[in-house]
């Protein structure tokens, strides 16, 4: 495009304006940019620089680095202690205290003590420290609250739920009995079970009963066998005698 620019100069009064034209034309255009190919704009689309995101500032988040807490002798104590109840005591159970004030708890403990059951209390802190640790490391999620131990050298389920039902403040979590993990209806399901003096002496009946049977069936025959020879013998004996009679 072009422009006019005009200019007035007044030299001095009474003079003609000084009138000058400057004329102002854009360049020539003479070389297009040509279109760039298609695979080099692909190339250049995989191979763009892309800045990772910026993380946030330091100290934003709290740090990732475990510490490592180094147990007390205290609790290395109670653990060794837990560890002996665990591997002398084939029923362990998970009760869980709801607000049982000292009076009921001593009659509890005289009611359980009558059946050889005894009351045993430990942290959370310091049970949980040690069942990751264990082969009962799946009882870990029970210990939630104020829990007691009910502990018995041989399973004696029965005995602990009747007394458990006279105590509305204690509530069965679950137990381990003979190295297996049952919930609160899995022990109910396990009271409900005759006892091992009852499946023993069933057990010994039948095997005798099917012993006796077999014993019987294995002398039926030889005696069935001798019966008929021995009746064969006297039919054959009173043919001859009426034979040498004719």
């Amino acid at each position: 495009m072009a422009a006019t620019l005009c200019v007035k100069f007044l030299l001095k009064p009474g003079c003609l304006p000084l009138t000058q034209t400057v004329r102002h034309g854009s360049k020539a255009v003479t070389r297009h940019r040509r279109p760039m190919h298609i695979l080099k704009q692909k190339l250049l689309a995989v191979t763009k620089y892309i800045p990772p995101p910026r993380g946030p500032p330091p100290g934003a988040y709290p740090s990732q680095v475990k510490r490592v807490q180094e147990d007390s002798p205290l609790m290395l104590l109670m653990k060794r202690d837990l560890q002996k109840v665990f591997e002398d005591y084939k029923m362990i159970a998970v009760v869980q205290n709801n607000a049982c004030n000292s009076e009921d708890m001593l009659m509890l403990k005289h009611r359980l003590y009558k059946h050889d059951i005894t009351v045993k209390l430990f942290p959370n802190q310091v049970t949980r420290s040690f069942l990751r640790d264990s082969v009962y490391c799946n009882m870990a999620p029970l210990f939630i609250g104020p829990t007691l131990l009910f502990v018995s050298k041989e399973p004696k389920v029965k005995e602990m739920l009747k007394t458990l039902r006279a105590s509305p403040q204690m509530t069965l979590l679950g137990a381990s009995i003979d190295n297996t993990l049952l919930s609160a209806q899995g022990v109910v399901s396990y009271s409900k079970l005759p006892s091992v003096t009852v499946v023993q002496g069933e057990l010994v009946s039948g095997l005798t009963m099917l012993t006796s049977n077999t014993a019987s069936m294995l002398q039926r025959h030889p005696t069935h066998l001798s019966a008929l020879l021995q009746q064969y013998v006297k039919q054959q004996s009173s043919g001859d005698s009426a034979e040498e009679a004719t």
